[in-house]
């Protein structure tokens, strides 16, 4: 009989990649795995997948309400279900997580993304921080099996709570073909506005894409003027607790025809989105530990699809772009330094296509194929 894996997450499941990624390998290799969501007002029909999807219906959608709803939601949910192993993705549904576990003696997993109290939306509120850290201080050390995302973060882990975390990054899948991977010729026209419906064989369009959530610390209060000196549009794919503000400041700088926000896009659609840039943008503010220790997921969808991008120089990025650079680094995410290293990639052909033809290269290193052999190999050890 399969052992049966249940993991949680507090989003509504259809956006979430990385899960998708994880719970497909190990339904094939051959787990019957469970992914448990939120289920809004706003969500749309799940996509069917090789694994069981569940949603919990919330009357809350975000603050305080919604987190207790949803642990108290999930707890009771989890009580009633058999198992052999329970995963919590991230610090906002673990305390149900170890409760339950405990209760039916099975193990446990944290799956931790980034250190979650870190993030500048939680650090930055003093009580909410209060509340996270103690939830941190009291579940994470009776989490002794776990993943994170690249060493600096697993490291922290130990440091704090003892803990030795595999790393695991979340990296895309190697697909067959990729985009063309260098500058279009000079006969061949580049079309300046952002696609808003694209097939995977869609052509090059000269538009930069940031991919992912619209949060607090993905200097949108940098990103946004900075596009006010760049020749070229802005297409952004994502939402978050800033989009918002983002919007009131595209208003401000007169950039809402030059700037797109797109909100939430499927998987399936986000991926041609990609490959049709002409760049990405993997952007942290320097604000707490969580952001300099990132590892984005938008860094290796920008490779896979073969599109240059502009990074932040911190330590996860300088490491990898240090053995085939991919990117242009900037050391402060400042007005300036975007917009100057968004112009080199719209007018350095040079410098483009050796970034583009490393893309190319690196896909073959970075991808998921590879590190799903340690996600497999780690639940295996823990069940068999």
């Amino acid at each position: 009989m399969k052992k049966k894996i249940f993991c949680t997450v507090t989003n509504d499941l259809n956006y979430d990649q990385r899960m998708m990624r994880i719970c497909t390998s190990l339904a094939n290799a051959g787990y019957d795995v469970t992914l448990i969501g939120r289920r809004s007002r706003k969500s749309l029909p799940l996509t069917e997948r090789n694994f069981r999807q569940h949603r919990l219906p919330m009357w809350f959608s975000k603050g305080k309400r919604f987190y207790i709803e949803y642990n108290i939601r999930l707890f009771f949910f989890l009580l009633f279900q058999k198992m052999d192993a329970l995963c919590a993705i991230d610090l906002d549904s673990i305390l149900p997580c170890y409760l339950v576990s405990r209760w039916k003696k099975i193990p446990r997993l944290y799956d931790a993304h980034e250190l979650f109290c870190e993030m500048q939306e939680v650090v930055t509120r003093p009580h909410v921080y209060k509340v996270w850290k103690a939830i941190e201080r009291y579940c994470v050390p009776q989490f002794i099996h776990g993943y994170t995302v690249n060493e600096w973060i697993a490291e922290e882990f130990k440091k704090m709570y003892g803990v030795e975390y595999a790393v695991i990054r979340n990296m895309p899948v190697l697909e067959e073909t990729p985009r063309a991977s260098t500058w279009p010729s000079d006969e061949v026209p580049v079309p300046a506005a952002p696609p808003m419906g694209l097939s995977p064989a869609s052509a090059r369009q000269r538009f930069i894409l940031y991919q992912g959530a619209v949060n607090e610390g993905r200097c949108f209060e940098t990103l946004i003027p900075a596009m006010a000196e760049v020749d070229a549009p802005l297409l952004v794919c994502g939402d978050g607790n800033f989009m918002q503000q983002a919007r009131q400041l595209a208003k401000e700088y007169g950039l809402e025809e030059k700037i797109t926000f797109k909100g939430y896009v499927r998987p399936e659609e986000l991926k041609a989105i990609t490959r049709s840039a002409w760049c990405g943008l993997t952007l942290f503010e320097n604000t707490g530990i969580s952001n300099y220790y990132s590892l984005a997921n938008r860094f290796f969808d920008y490779i896979q699809a073969g599109i240059p991008q502009v990074a932040v120089n911190y330590p996860a990025y300088q490491e990898i772009n240090n053995s085939c650079q991919i990117a242009v680094l900037i050391d402060k995410p400042g007005i300036r330094e975007i917009a100057d290293a968004l112009n080199r990639l719209l007018n350095d052909r040079n410098l483009y296509n050796r970034l583009s033809e490393n893309c190319a290269q690196a896909r073959l290193r970075y991808n998921w194929q590879e590190e799903e052999k340690k996600l497999i190999r780690l639940y295996h050890q823990l069940l068999n």
